[in-house]
């Protein structure tokens, strides 16, 4: 791995651990775990790796393959606020790791990730890949649902992202050749098997050469359109409610939303409108999935792009264009934007049997439509992947 030789190049001696928590899609499900949706997705055989060693004086010391700045903080001593710079997704799982073990011992560690950033969760794998090794070095061993919550914690409170449980679910408890189908109401979750019946597929990740980030993104002023607009739906409706922040879809019934969805402004209607279609095209999705239709679970996956589009309103334009290349290129099943959808990716499941044509066919459209991008436009081939391992 190149962060153990810039690790070695550093430091000058070998690191003694290497983590590693693998990238997510979500093919259905996306911008609702927020308000406590239901979500599909599967981690893939890229992610982020960090080569590392304790400190036993308790300083944290990281470098980024990605970011040119070193970034060092004490772990009796984070940061109160973040940073604003790359570093922050670390200081924020060291401080949301600190509220729950007392921690001794610092690390000197590098970080590289294996796709391009921008759409994969990313941030999400990095906060995962730290704590594992923040852990290790401290001898703290963390259950599943402990690490999803406390990566949840870091990115939510400490970074100020508006996130759900999506990602780190995902990264943590997905496995090979399985759909993840998860309530985040209340973390229930199935790891529904592949069907013998299914047809083979591949993943397929086309970057668009646009960098991604979540926090200087309208992530967080969507997921306050949509709260606006259930909070609304409970007064119009009669029914109780509190706390803004405590406003959630899940809580609404569809009957409400459509009863009183004329009375909303048109952002906070079309918000809730996308929340509700996916609520409903994850539950088709997972069936589809049962069954080993996956003609049908990509073309949910499709709809939930066109959603995403122009009921959510996200995407970059070279994203867009993506997703139209990828609904007309014979051999893709299905895909919509990856992340967020403010720039970054689009990912796609597709045939393998036409991967060279939908390489060669997405690729001259988009650079067709935008030539700037030559050189920063990539195609990725990936698998399906279990969740990042954690020592029992």
């Amino acid at each position: 791995m190149l962060c153990e030789e810039r690790f070695y190049e550093i430091y000058g001696r070998d690191a003694e651990g290497l983590s590693f928590c693998p990238y997510r899609i979500c093919p259905i499900g996306a911008h609702s775990d927020h308000n406590l949706g239901k979500i599909t997705g599967l981690a893939i055989d890229k992610g982020i790796h960090i080569a590392y060693a304790p400190k036993l004086n308790g300083v944290v010391e990281m470098a980024s393959l990605q970011f040119p700045k070193r970034a060092q903080w004490h772990i009796d001593s984070i940061p109160a606020q973040k940073q604003n710079d790359w570093a922050d997704y670390l200081r924020g799982a060291t401080w949301a790791l600190e509220k729950k073990h007392k921690l001794s011992v610092g690390l000197c560690g590098v970080i590289e990730g294996s796709l391009p950033i921008g759409g994969l969760s990313s941030s999400a794998a990095v906060i995962i890949s730290f704590l594992t090794a923040l852990c290790k070095v401290n001898d703290i061993q963390l259950n599943q649902q402990e690490i999803i919550d406390i990566a949840f914690d870091a990115e939510l409170n400490y970074v100020g992202v508006s996130v759900g449980k999506l990602d780190q679910s995902c990264e943590v408890l997905s496995r090979k050749n399985h759909l993840l189908y998860l309530d985040t109401l209340d973390g229930h979750y199935e790891l529904i098997p592949q069907n013998p019946k299914m047809k083979p597929y591949k993943i397929a990740i086309f970057f668009s050469g646009l960098e991604h980030s979540l926090a200087g993104s309208k992530f967080n002023m969507r997921v306050d359109e949509l709260r606006s607009g259930v909070y609304a739906l409970q007064a119009f409706a009669g029914m109780e409610y509190g706390k803004f922040n405590e406003a959630y879809a899940r809580h609404v019934p569809r009957e409400v939303y459509e009863q009183y969805k004329n009375r909303l402004p048109e952002p906070w209607a079309k918000r809730c409108e996308h929340w509700y279609t996916e609520f409903e095209r994850v539950q088709q999705g997972a069936e589809a999935w049962r069954r080993g239709d996956i003609e049908t679970y990509g073309k949910l996956s499709f709809q939930s792009g066109w959603s995403s589009i122009h009921n959510w309103e996200s995407g970059a334009p070279e994203q867009i264009r993506l997703y139209e290349i990828m609904t007309e290129t014979d051999g893709i099943y299905g895909g919509r934007f990856s992340g967020a959808g403010f720039k970054g990716c689009c990912m796609a499941l597709i045939d393998p049997a036409f991967e060279e044509s939908i390489r060669r066919q997405v690729k001259e459209k988009y650079l067709a439509s935008y030539p700037e991008m030559t050189g920063k436009y990539e195609m990725f081939v990936c698998e399906s992947a279990d969740g990042v391992a954690i020592d029992d």
